[in-house]
C-alpha cells in the first residue's frame, strides 16, 4: 500500500496561476515602498535561538520553531559534548544520578545506554535542550538584528523594506498558516512622527491599488501604559495589553475572566471598562482621554502622539478609514509607541496590516538609542482576501499573452523568427513544442488562459504575415509581425 503524500498542517503549496498572484501581491507592495524611499533587504531564514528568545512575549516564545543541528537529535555535535551539555542540564535541575555509571564517548551509540537516562536525553532535546536556532518568527527582530551587525555600513535614518517568509508553530485555522509570507518596511535612527504618518500613507497606496476597503486602526502604547497606572496595575500593562488584544477574538466576557487570572483586581477592571469601549470619533476619543489620563505623563504623551499622526493625515486626506482603537494592544512586547493594524471590511478575516515603533528593539544586541517604527502586510491574508472578492486584474493572472500554434517543421521555423520580435518587444509568448492536433493545443490555451494564439500555415508564410486569433471574441485577421506587436503591447 503506497504512503499517503501530505504537506505539514499550516503550509500550502501555489500553483502557476496562484503564484501569479502572489507576485501580483508582492510587485504591488514592492512598488509602493520604493516610491517612499525604502530599499530591500534579505536575511536568513535560521537565526540563533538567542537573536529570537524573550523578544515576543511569553505567548510568542511559546510559537518559535526551533529546530536542531542538521534536523536530527544529534546533528554535528560529537557524543561527548552532546551528552556533557545535557547531563549539566540536568544535574542543575537534579534530575540525574545515574550519569556516573556510564562513559560517554564520540559516536557511542545510544542504544547501549541506560533506559531510563537514553529517555532523559531524549525529553531533554525535545524540551529545547541544545537546540541552538530557530526559524524566524517575523522580519522585525532578524531587522534589528541586521542593523546592530552592519551599523558602520548603513547611513541613518536607514529605511529598509523586506519581502520574505516566517514561520509560526501555531495552530493551523483559516487565515492563520504556520509558513507565511509577510512584506515588512521599517525606519530606524529616527524619532519622527512623519515616519508613522508615511507608513500609513503605505498602507492607504497599496489597498487602495488593490481595491479592498479597510479601515486603518492606531493607537499608542504610551496610552495603555497610562491607562494601566490609572487604574492601578502599571506593572500589568504586559498581562493587560495581552489581553484586551483579544478583544475581537473572545468577547469582552473572556477578555475580563484572562484579566482576572492574571490577578488584576474587579476594581481595576471595572475602571477599565469605559476606556477600552469609549465610542465616538477619533477627536471626541482624545478629547476625553486627554480627561481620563491626565495624571499620566506616559498616557499623554501617547495622546500627543497620536492627536499629531491622525490631524496630519486628515489633512492629507486618506481614501480608507483611520479610526483610535483602545482595543488595539498588539501582544508583541517590543512596541513602545503609536501601534498599527488594518482590517478588511468586506471579509471576515484577521488584521491584513499590523506595525508600531519600538523605541529599544537594537538595545538588546549591544545597540542603544536607536528607534524604529514599521509595518508589516501579510501577504498570504491579502491573497484570500483579494481571491474572496476577486479583485486581480487579468494581466495579473495572465502569464503567457500568445501562444504560437505548431504546424510543423516549416511553420515552426517561420513562427519562431516572428516569436523572437514579439519577445523582443516585452510580450509574453510561447510556442507549443509539439506538432499536435490542433484541438490539443487550442486546448492547452484555454486551460492556461491564453487570450491570443497565432497560426501560420503554408498561405500565411507566403505573404510574410500571421493570423491572430483572439481566443475570447473568436475574431482572426491576417497581420504583420509589427501589427501583432501593436495589438499586444
Amino acid at each position: 500500500m503506497a504512503t499517503k503524500i501530505s504537506i505539514p498542517k499550516g503550509t500550502r503549496d501555489f500553483s502557476p496561476i496562484e503564484m501569479n498572484k502572489r507576485n501580483y501581491i508582492f510587485d504591488t507592495i514592492r512598488e509602493v515602498y520604493s516610491l517612499y524611499g525604502f530599499q530591500q533587504i534579505e536575511t536568513p531564514a535560521l537565526e540563533q535561538l538567542s537573536t529570537l528568545m524573550g523578544k515576543y512575549g511569553e505567548e510568542g516564545d511559546k510559537l518559535l520553531f526551533k529546530i536542531l543541528d542538521s534536523g536530527s537529535y544529534f546533528g554535528d555535535f560529537s557524543y561527548e559534548q552532546l551528552f556533557s551539555q545535557l547531563i549539566k542540564e540536568s544535574l542543575r535541575k537534579g534530575y540525574l544520578k545515574i550519569y556516573k555509571n556510564h562513559k560517554f564517548k564520540s559516536n557511542m551509540d545510544l542504544n547501549t545506554l541506560d533506559q531510563k537516562l537514553r529517555a532523559l536525553i531524549i525529553d531533554l532535546i525535545q524540551r529545547g535542550v541544545g537546540r541552538e536556532k530557530g526559524l524566524r518568527y517575523d522580519l522585525t527582530v532578524p531587522f534589528a538584528r541586521y542593523v546592530v551587525m552592519h551599523r558602520d555600513e548603513i547611513t541613518f535614518p536607514f529605511k529598509r523594506y523586506q519581502i520574505q517568509p516566517v514561520w509560526r508553530a501555531d495552530r493551523p485555522q483559516k487565515g492563520r498558516y504556520r509558513e507565511f509570507y509577510q512584506c515588512d518596511a521599517d525606519v530606524v535612527g529616527s524619532d519622527s512622527l512623519l515616519n508613522e504618518v508615511e507608513l500609513m500613507q503605505i498602507v492607504d497606496t497599496v489597498f487602495t491599488r488593490f481595491g479592498i476597503r479597510v479601515c486603518i486602526k492606531i493607537n499608542n502604547r504610551k496610552i495603555l501604559t497610562g491607562i494601566a497606572e490609572i487604574i492601578g496595575e502599571a506593572d500589568k500593562i504586559v498581562d493587560i495589553t495581552v489581553a484586551i488584544d483579544k478583544l475581537d477574538k473572545i468577547g469582552l466576557d473572556n477578555v475580563n475572566a484572562e484579566l482576572r487570572e492574571k490577578g488584576i483586581g474587579d476594581e481595576a477592571i471595572a475602571k477599565l471598562q469605559p476606556i477600552i469601549l469609549l465610542s465616538g470619533t477619533n477627536e471626541e476619543k482624545l478629547v476625553t482621554l486627554k480627561e481620563v489620563l491626565a495624571d499620566s505623563e506616559t498616557g499623554l504623551k501617547g495622546v500627543e502622539e497620536s492627536e499629531f499622526i491622525l490631524s496630519t493625515l486628515k489633512n492629507l486626506g486618506l481614501k480608507n478609514e483611520i479610526e483610535l482603537d483602545l482595543t488595539l494592544a498588539r501582544g508583541l512586547n517590543y512596541y513602545t509607541g503609536a501601534i498599527f493594524e488594518v482590517k478588511a471590511l468586506d471579509v471576515q478575516i484577521g488584521s491584513i496590516t499590523g506595525g508600531g515603533r519600538y523605541d529599544n528593539l537594537t538595545g538588546v544586541f549591544g545597540l542603544s538609542g536607536v528607534s524604529g517604527v514599521g509595518i508589516s502586510f501579510g501577504a498570504d491574508r491579502i491573497f484570500d482576501v483579494l481571491n474572496q472578492l476577486d479583485l486581480y486584474p487579468k494581466e495579473a493572472v495572465n502569464a503567457t499573452q500568445v501562444l504560437f500554434i505548431n504546424f510543423g517543421e516549416k511553420e515552426v521555423a517561420f513562427s519562431m523568427q516572428v516569436l523572437a520580435q514579439v519577445r523582443a518587444a516585452g510580450i509574453r509568448a510561447e510556442i507549443f513544442p509539439d506538432a499536435s492536433k490542433m484541438k490539443k493545443q487550442m486546448g492547452y490555451a484555454n486551460s492556461k488562459n491564453i487570450p491570443f494564439v497565432v497560426l501560420v500555415g503554408e498561405n500565411e508564410m507566403n505573404e510574410g504575415k500571421v493570423t491572430l486569433k483572439n481566443m475570447e471574441t473568436g475574431e482572426q485577421r491576417l497581420v504583420t509581425a509589427q501589427e501583432l506587436i501593436e495589438e499586444l503591447c
